[in-house]
């Protein structure tokens, strides 16, 4: 899941671009763009395990690359679908009487994961390697055989029209301390403005890494969050945190919640999967 500079330079990952370019140099670039970064087919990747306990397979919902550019190096993050908190192989009562939302996130050779409670707790965040769950996690990992990007809102247009897949790459960097993150997801809702002419995609959870400071271990950046835009130079999200309950945010009682949205600059690609990929 680590990658070092030369691999990276073969793969294009020191390629510079944007969304809205035309002409062949721009198409080239554009391509460079899928080089560094190819999307997955999210409908087909999955995180499965051997353990004899629990076998257990994880559908990824999201993936965050992050790119340490002194290091020379990358890391991706596989942010994995919740599911709730439940007496496995019980033979009843299946799922727990105080129970809460459970979601991993995998990378580096380490499970973050998080368990929300409907009180706030200590236990909300917890780092461990991967051989404290499920042994050695199996990468099922398939990319999209015939991805295109989506240069304008008419393509995006169509492209929802017609219910073809979509998947997002929205990439921001710290240039000050030399990091720089690419976060990949399907687009589960999409806007269209026929009126407008606009688009908006609105989807999430996704793995958001703070790059103010740099962490140690690095998947401690990680937050889950929500992800909007409707331009290619800019990307407002909504961040899980412990939310006041009270409309003016006075009193103690909070709850896990996405609250206080923030906007960054950031490179925004659609990309198509196209049928059969």
């Amino acid at each position: 899941m680590k990658t070092t500079r030369r691999e990276a330079i073969r793969a294009g990952v020191l390629a510079t671009v944007g969304v809205s370019m035309a002409g062949g140099e721009a198409q080239s670039e554009m391509s460079d763009a899928l080089k560094e970064m190819p999307p997955l087919d999210y409908g087909r990747s999955f995180i499965c395990h051997s353990a004899d306990f629990n076998s257990v397979r994880f559908w990824v919902e999201s993936r965050t690359r992050m790119i340490d550019e002194k290091a020379g190096t990358s890391t991706d993050y596989y942010q994995c679908a919740s599911c709730k908190s439940e007496n496995t192989f019980g033979e009843k009562d299946l799922f727990y009487e105080d129970n809460y939302d459970f979601l991993p996130i995998l990378g580096d050779g380490r499970w973050l994961v998080f368990r929300r409670t409907v009180r706030l707790s200590e236990g909300y965040r917890a780092i461990a390697p991967v051989e404290k769950y499920w042994g050695p996690p199996i990468l099922k990992l398939r990319e999209a055989k015939t991805p295109r990007l989506l240069e304008s809102w008419e393509e995006i247009r169509d492209v929802t029209a017609e219910a073809i897949p979509i998947v997002t790459q929205t990439e921001i960097s710290n240039p000050e301390i030399g990091l720089r993150a690419i976060i990949e997801c399907p687009t589960k809702t999409l806007n269209i403005s026929h009126d407008k002419k606009m688009y908006q995609v609105d989807t999430g959870p996704i793995a958001l890494p703070d790059l103010s400071q740099r962490f140690d271990p690095e998947i401690e950046s990680l937050r889950l969050a929500f992800v909007a835009f409707n331009a290619p130079d800019f990307a407002d999200f909504v961040v899980e945190q412990p939310t006041p309950v009270s409309e003016d945010g006075e009193g103690d009682c909070k709850v896990y919640h996405y609250s206080n949205p923030i906007s960054l600059p950031a490179k925004n690609r659609v990309i198509a999967l196209r049928q059969g990929g």
